[in-house]
């Protein structure tokens, strides 16, 4: 059977805040949103049947209005102004819903472990060609047979980190329980912070790429490919061990960069890394939560190859922030730069401590949840997310060139970190 007949009974719909925002309320991108834009995060939650029994489509999609009352830029569309420059017109035209059915089990999809596979689970829709027309986030409802569900959330980074993302979707498990959110943004008050500077040259964090015009979509150079592994409790230790720290993500870290290093080789081993991590705001507070997040750039002092494991991870202590420089670069052209972020140097993220599990219907939690970025540069990305077992473990997804995929997998077995 072909991939894309796994899936049938596509509908469509949209779905959009119960109050009304206001007439001809826009809100204006920071800098650092539109270096972002286009970049998009895919996220599938996995919940047994338990979670949406019994319920039809329409007790789905009534709490809904509830939870995008709090998110009014995310139910907007974007327009440019009359220098080019994107903004989004708060219309209520909302989030587009999507409705499948797939032909296997739960527990069938989840022995396959495809992340290409998984595609069908979530949109992989971008921003334009019409940008007036393009819906930011797509919410995917896929039912497997014999009860399950998988919910994919498709979300444009332009409208916030990956951070802001679990934050909001774990709104709408808020809402389904009856929990007290919170009043809705107040966009009367809001208006952009301005740059602090316009830098001279482009930031070590990005590459800028040719102009895309109205469709935000990159398209790298190479077949890039994505897979996804667990880094079991114990097997986390092991990884501690030959890295000899005590940090999840700082053993994670030095581990595959050096791995990648050493498939890249000497003359094209990557000396500098792009680290994204939490930053030092809550959410919450903000339109644009992009900034929250921080960026920084990492860079060896000699080969990655002969490094030791231990000296690399120490580094990231070393992280120099970016994003004010990524705010002077796009403010030097006035908005209208596009540029890569993720990829534009090996990249990690490190989701590891985020509540991706905490997005729960009808008092279930999710079996697993599966997040990438889809817009990578050819240098690619490395993803940290929690565990599925909450033993403290990781999952990681990598996505690299397709040349690097099977020499990474193999170096990772005979480390001892992933059983064949």
């Amino acid at each position: 059977m072909a991939e894309q007949d796994l899936v049938y009974d596509l509908k469509l719909s949209s779905i959009g805040p119960g109050k009304v925002t206001g007439l001809n309320t826009t809100v204006e991108p920071r800098n650092i949103d539109l270096a972002m834009k286009l970049h998009y995060i895919r996220a599938v939650y996995y919940f047994k049947r338990e979670a949406f029994q019994g319920l039809k489509i329409q007790d789905i999609k009534n709490p809904t209005f509830v939870w995008l009352n709090n998110f009014p830029v995310q139910n907007g569309r974007f327009r440019r102004d009359d220098s080019g420059r994107p903004y989004v017109k708060c219309n209520d035209c909302g989030v587009r819903f999507v409705e499948l059915k797939c032909r296997k089990t739960l527990e069938e999809w989840l022995e396959i472990r495809d992340l290409e596979m998984e595609k069908l689970l979530v949109s992989d829709q971008v921003a334009g060609p019409e940008l007036q027309f393009s819906p930011s986030v797509y919410v995917q409802l896929t039912k497997f047979e014999g009860g399950g569900m998988a919910v994919g959330v498709s979300w444009a980074h332009v409208l916030g980190d990956p951070f802001a993302m679990v934050n909001f979707v774990n709104v709408w498990g808020k809402i389904v329980a009856g929990l007290d959110i919170g009043s809705p943004i107040d966009l009367a008050h809001y208006s952009p912070p301005k740059p602090n500077n316009e830098n001279v040259e482009d930031p070590l964090s990005v590459i800028r790429v040719d102009p895309v015009g109205d469709h935000w979509i990159y398209s790298p150079k190479c077949k890039m490919e994505a897979f996804s592994f667990d880094i079991s409790a114990a097997e986390l230790d092991i990884v501690r061990s030959k890295v000899q720290v005590k940090g999840e993500f700082e053993a994670i870290f030095a581990f595959i960069w050096q791995c990648i290093a050493r498939i890249r080789g000497s003359e094209m081993e990557p000396k500098v890394v792009t680290v994204l991590r939490k930053g030092d705001r809550e959410y919450g507070d903000e339109i644009y939560e992009n900034n929250t997040q921080f960026i920084g750039v990492v860079k060896a002092r000699g080969s990655v190859i002969d490094a030791d494991r231990s000296e690399l991870a120490s580094l990231l202590q070393d992280a120099e922030d970016e994003r004010e420089k990524i705010e002077g670069a796009m403010e030097r052209s006035k908005g209208l730069a596009d540029f890569v972020v993720y990829g534009a140097n090996l990249t990690f993220l490190d989701l590891g401590e985020t509540d991706l599990y905490g997005f729960e219907y009808n008092r279930e939690k999710p079996v697993r949840v599966s997040y990438r970025v889809d817009g990578v540069g050819e240098n690619g990305a490395i993803l940290v997310l929690p565990g599925c077992g909450g033993d403290g473990g990781r999952s990681v997804t990598a996505i690299l060139p397709e040349n690097e995929v099977a020499q990474l997998k193999i170096d990772l077995v005979k480390e001892g970190i992933v059983t064949a």
